[in-house]
């Protein structure tokens, strides 16, 4: 038995969902987001939760389980509260600057770096050295986080870069 499939995601206030076949979707103050469920777990809803079970005891369909409840989970949270994540630029002449849609940095190489801010994600650069990523996908906001972290890794010895 799975130890987070068996807790039903609750359902805040100001958040509809509403299930269409195996696609759960959610609707709320920052957004809308829908997660399509495996086949092998079920889904339903009642009153303001959202539960998951097994279709079937086999080890794929517990192992779905879970991971189907976090993602339901992390759509409702998603949609009511958002995600963040910061990252902090140290380094001499490390910057950064944001311009329209486009994050420019200034981390050492002969070039900036600009980077192409996807939709969905709102990125605010406080005072040139910190960056905060924010969105409604958790996912999302991991990957962007990622993927600029990626130009510049800390070094090991002073930390100078992104972090």
């Amino acid at each position: 038995m799975s130890r987070i499939g068996k807790n039903p995601v609750a359902v805040p206030s100001g958040v509809q969902v509403a299930m269409n076949g195996t696609t759960i979707t959610a609707k709320g103050p920052k957004g809308e987001l829908a997660v399509k469920v495996a086949d092998s777990v079920t889904a339903t809803i009642d009153g303001g939760k959202i539960s998951l079970a097994p279709r079937e005891n086999t080890r794929t369909a517990r192992a779905m389980w879970g991971l189907q409840r976090t993602l339901v989970n992390n759509m409702v949270r998603g949609v009511s509260q958002g995600y963040t994540s910061s990252l902090e630029i140290s380094g001499v002449g490390f910057r950064a600057n944001v311009a329209g849609q486009k994050l420019t940095l200034q981390l050492g190489f002969s070039h900036d770096v600009v980077y192409d801010i996807p939709k969905g994600i709102d990125i605010k650069v406080e005072k040139q050295t910190g960056i905060r990523i924010a969105g409604i996908d958790r996912q999302q906001v991991g990957q962007v986080a990622a993927v600029i972290r990626a130009f510049r890794s800390p070094e090991p010895y002073k930390g100078k870069g992104i972090k």
